[in-house]
């Protein structure tokens, strides 16, 4: 029996073609997927190629030229920039609108406090200490401390200079130069220049020392309301007291009357209203004289 079979299917030799075997489409692609991932370092073919997004479909990858723009400037568009000239523009007029206002208002307090001041001061022509004239002017561009007396005083016009003198190196310790002493004589009979220059040379090395005729001197003591009791007729050579008031002005810078001291006020207490005055006239002007 085994012969006949062995004669009846035809002998395979090596050179013959084995068939491949008929296999679905499906299970074709199945057997191709399990050799490739069976070979050792393999990676799938659809890991190794990424296909670019299609912008037609994905409209967020498109990005126009007005769109960079405004990412680069951000929320300053040509509208803002508009608001924000508009927004400067009218905080410049209504800071200097209130400015002026201020201004305005610092000007009347000072005319209404000016109203309560006495009058005093005035037009004068004196010589100083060095034979030089001496008016009104020359008071302009600083504070100034007058004090009238007599160089025979024998103790208060001394004190008084004293203490003028010590208010003055304290002011001008903390701003300078900006208080000028000065010293009237109302004794125009013996306060001769000569006399007049020994006896400032005395006290503070700044003060000017100022002297004229008898017609002279009333004249700037009636303007400054100053009393004095020196005699008319009175000869140098003459021995006489003189009477007269008691206090130093302080003036301002434009030579109008501030206030007076007398003997009750303290070198401390000239000092303190001197810079009281000094600091609300910088606060007006933006200056200390």
């Amino acid at each position: 029996m085994s012969a006949r079979i062995l004669r009846v299917v035809p002998a395979l030799s090596r050179s013959t073609p084995f068939p491949r075997p008929c296999l679905p489409p499906s299970a074709r692609c199945w057997a191709s997927r399990n050799v490739t991932s069976s070979q050792p370092g393999a990676r799938r073919a659809y890991s190794q190629q990424q296909t670019p997004p299609d912008p037609k479909l994905n409209p967020s990858h498109q990005t126009s030229s007005g769109e960079r723009d405004r990412a680069a400037v951000g929320v300053f568009t040509p509208k803002a920039a508009a608001l924000f000239v508009l927004t400067g523009a009218a905080l410049f007029f209504y800071f200097r609108n209130e400015k002026e206002k201020l201004l305005e208002q610092r000007r009347k307090e000072r005319e209404d406090s000016a109203v309560g001041r006495p009058q005093v001061g005035g037009p004068f022509s004196l010589t100083t200490h060095k034979g030089e004239p001496f008016t009104e002017k020359d008071l302009l561009g600083k504070w100034s401390l007058i004090y009238f007396g007599f160089t025979n005083c024998p103790d208060i016009c001394p004190e008084e200079l004293d203490k003028m003198s010590a208010a003055v190196d304290k002011l001008d310790a903390e701003y300078g130069p900006i208080v000028q002493p000065i010293f009237i004589s109302v004794d125009p009979a013996r306060d001769t220049v000569p006399q007049v220059a020994r006896y400032v040379s005395e006290f503070h090395p700044r003060l000017i020392g100022l002297t004229g005729d008898y017609a002279t001197l009333k004249a700037t003591c009636k303007a400054y309301r100053v009393y004095f009791s020196t005699p008319p007729n009175a000869q140098p050579g003459d021995d006489y007291l003189v009477d007269h008031s008691i206090f130093f002005y302080f003036m301002d810078p434009n030579g109008q009357f501030v206030d007076a001291f007398g003997k009750a006020s303290t070198v401390d207490d000239v000092v303190a209203r001197v810079q009281k005055e000094v600091a609300r006239w910088e606060r007006e002007t933006g200056r200390k004289v």
